[in-house]
């Protein structure tokens, strides 16, 4: 019941309707149905990954129960249960679903025909290499992390992606308002796209294309026509007409199957096979004698022809009644700065290098950090040999090791002295008045210095690994400084990458044909027209007739 001390805040219910189904929508959005633009993943797909990173599962490891990282990746990042989580793993290690797959999977992991993945608890899974170069460098401070939803733990915002996968591997997803469809494309040539692009930041979208043919499929196919990549290409919209491969084969006694080796990206292939059969039944295609399904890992479906068929005819009613030829619709939208955006290829390109960009800085400057404090330990122990008996001394006489430690740090050297002993001084705040004076990390690493450590050969050790690390800050240093050679390394490890699992392309592309004429099909010879009494018409050429 009301009581009159509660405080009673009226409220608008347009208004707190539409801000609810905004901040759903927007939720929807960034945090489930479109992929990062930087990484081409979405949340859901980085948890899984990274539970796998947690869980060690690298390429060249042991497989692991698909139900341990289900259950890791709802525990630990994203709470909606396995049940919604084992099929975005499943998608990850399908081959015919996923351009280069980024989970090796072990077990039934489902088919093209669409037959279900076996239960979580009996597939095993780990990362493929591609998989686990998304999270290369990820330690060096490369990327931002955030808390988890139960702040036990932090998550990557995003993974450094050593190569391009959103356009690798495409991505679909439908959100509040919008829906995305990208198409998968070629590692190689997408890399090398890119790296024309580093090169020419003003690149015309006939040169990128020079690099970056079109979509690559998992299931190969042909693409009729260059109109609808351009499209998409140009302004992240279009659409494109994509065909299975058919070939004709000869029998004994002069008949002939036609032989489909490869189908359209995304069609099932068992109903592709029923939906052929019911052509044949319902009377629509009548030359074909049987319809069988011979695939095991490649796609083979055979189909037999009546003698005297036509199969130029057969192939072209093919693609026109079932979904041997069909329609594929690009909509390249994903995440940009935090904001749906749909994206050409030169901005989708754009958005992939300036993330590595940001990667190779944030990479370099943990590097320079790790490599100078490496170097202020060297330069303690370098000072403590060449004062070795003094140092004894001072430790021998101290009471404990706080004593000791303050002694070490009140000992002083003339900057004449250091730099006798082949120490660069890197920072002129370490000089006070011309004195070179220890930090508290050497009086630590001096104290912690083992006995063996000042043999002779230790020594020469200590002294190469020092001016090693002096020419690496060096370098370092010089990358920060230089814009150019940033982008320099960026292509480097790109082509390094592409050299290394780059593949050949699996899908044609071939000019658009006008819509098939089926007159012009039949060839242009007498023939005979037969009517029954039962009502049944035959055409018969006049050379088969003669010969009966």
């Amino acid at each position: 019941m009301y009581n009159a001390n509660e405080k009673v805040e009226p409220i608008n219910v347009a208004e707190e309707v539409s801000r609810s189904f905004l901040d759903y929508s927007m939720s929807v959005i960034i945090s489930r149905a479109l992929p990062d633009a930087r990484d081409g993943l979405k949340p859901s797909q980085r948890r899984i990954l990274y539970a796998m990173h947690d869980l060690s599962l690298f390429p060249g490891r042991q497989h692991r129960k698909c139900a341990k990282i289900c259950g890791d990746t709802s525990g630990n990042y994203h709470p909606h249960g396995e049940a919604v989580i084992y099929p975005t793993l499943v998608h990850m290690a399908q081959p015919w679903a996923m351009r280069e797959r980024l989970v090796d999977g072990q077990g039934n992991f489902g088919s093209v025909e669409g037959d279900p993945p076996a239960a979580m608890r009996y597939t095993e899974a780990r990362m493929t290499h591609l998989g686990a170069a998304l999270m290369t460098d990820m330690e060096k401070d490369t990327v931002d992390f955030v808390p988890n939803y139960d702040e036990t733990r932090t998550e990557p915002t995003v993974f450094p992606a050593a190569f391009p996968n959103l356009l690798v591997n495409g991505g679909t997803g439908i959100a509040v308002g919008m829906a995305t469809n990208i198409p998968p494309h070629n590692l190689a040539e997408v890399i090398d796209g890119i790296c024309a692009q580093i090169d020419n930041p003003d690149i015309t979208l006939d040169e990128l294309m020079k690099h970056v043919n079109g979509p690559d499929f998992p299931t190969g196919c042909v693409i009729c026509g260059m109109n609808g990549i351009r499209q998409y290409f140009e302004t992240g919209r279009g659409s494109m007409k994509v065909r299975g491969k058919a070939g004709v084969e000869e029998l004994k006694g002069g008949r002939e199957q036609i032989v489909i080796t490869e189908i359209p990206y995304g069609v099932n292939r068992a109903t592709l096979v029923e939906r052929i059969a019911q052509l044949v039944n319902e009377k629509v295609l009548t030359e074909i004698s049987y319809v069988g399904d011979q695939s095991d890992e490649n796609t083979r479906i055979v189909i037999e022809l009546k003698r005297d068929a036509n199969p130029k005819v057969i192939i072209a009613n093919l693609y026109k009644h079932t979904a041997l030829e069909s329609s594929f619709a690009v909509i390249m939208l994903a995440i940009d700065h935090g904001r749906p955006k749909l994206l050409s290829l030169k901005e989708a390109n754009a958005a992939y290098i300036e993330h590595r960009r940001e990667v190779v800085l944030r990479r370099t400057r943990f590097e320079l950090c790790k490599a100078e404090e490496r170097a202020e330990t060297l330069e303690g122990y370098l000072i403590a040999l060449r004062n070795l008996d003094e140092f004894i001394r001072i430790i021998r006489e101290s009471a404990n090791r706080d004593e000791a430690r303050v002694k070490l740090l009140a000992f002083e050297f003339t900057k004449r002295q250091v730099e006798q002993i082949g120490i660069v001084i890197r920072n002129s705040a370490r000089l006070a008045e011309g004195r070179y004076a220890f930090s508290e990390q050497q009086a630590d690493e001096i104290l912690n210095l083992r006995l063996y450590q000042i043999t002779g050969l230790e020594r020469e050790k200590i002294e190469t690994e020092y001016k090693d690390v002096i020419e690496s800050i060096k370098d370092l240093r010089d990358i920060l400084a230089k814009e150019q050679r940033v982008f320099t390394i960026i292509k480097k490890e790109l082509r390094e990458t592409r050299d290394k699992y780059g593949s050949p392309r699996l899908t044609g592309i071939v000019p658009d044909e006008a819509e098939i004429n089926m007159e012009d099909l039949i060839a242009n010879e007498g023939c005979i027209i037969s009517i029954t009494h039962g009502g049944f018409i035959k055409r018969t050429a006049v050379s088969a007739f003669r010969a009966q």
